[in-house]
């Protein structure tokens, strides 16, 4: 099955993205998770303001499937949260590229996207799952 992938966007095995844009990062996850959860019901995010640690939980996504842990890719300081989400969680299965993102925070150290998989390695990444 083809997913969905932001050619702009670094990937995590665990399928979190991050795009970094002016300074900001926004995040989120991918088409292949989002299709993995199915319908999602219910998304809950960190407050404006919290640290992030890379590859600690940051969020829950609930689905009529499962609650899923969401990883972060960077560490950093949540800036904004997606709070469309919180009225409209089906946005993660619609969009999540687009008005499906997460939150967006102050990366801690920009060099940490180096280390994630940029969208060629991630596409290959998904053909040996």
């Amino acid at each position: 099955m083809g997913y969905l992938i932001d050619e702009k966007a670094r990937y995590t095995k665990t399928h979190e993205w991050v795009r970094l844009e002016g300074g900001e990062a926004t995040v989120g996850i991918s088409d292949y998770a989002q299709h993995g959860l199915s319908d999602v019901v219910f998304v809950e995010l960190p407050a404006a303001g919290s640290a992030l640690r890379k590859a600690k939980a940051f969020a829950t996504v609930e689905s009529v499937k499962a609650a899923e842990e969401v990883f972060s890719p960077i560490t950093g300081t949540v800036t904004v949260v997606n709070a469309e989400l919180s009225k409209s969680p089906e946005l993660l299965n619609k969009a999540p590229f687009g008005a499906g993102w997460m939150l967006r925070a102050k990366p801690a150290d920009a060099a940490e996207l180096e280390s994630l998989m940029d969208a060629k390695a991630y596409a290959a990444y998904l053909e040996s799952l």
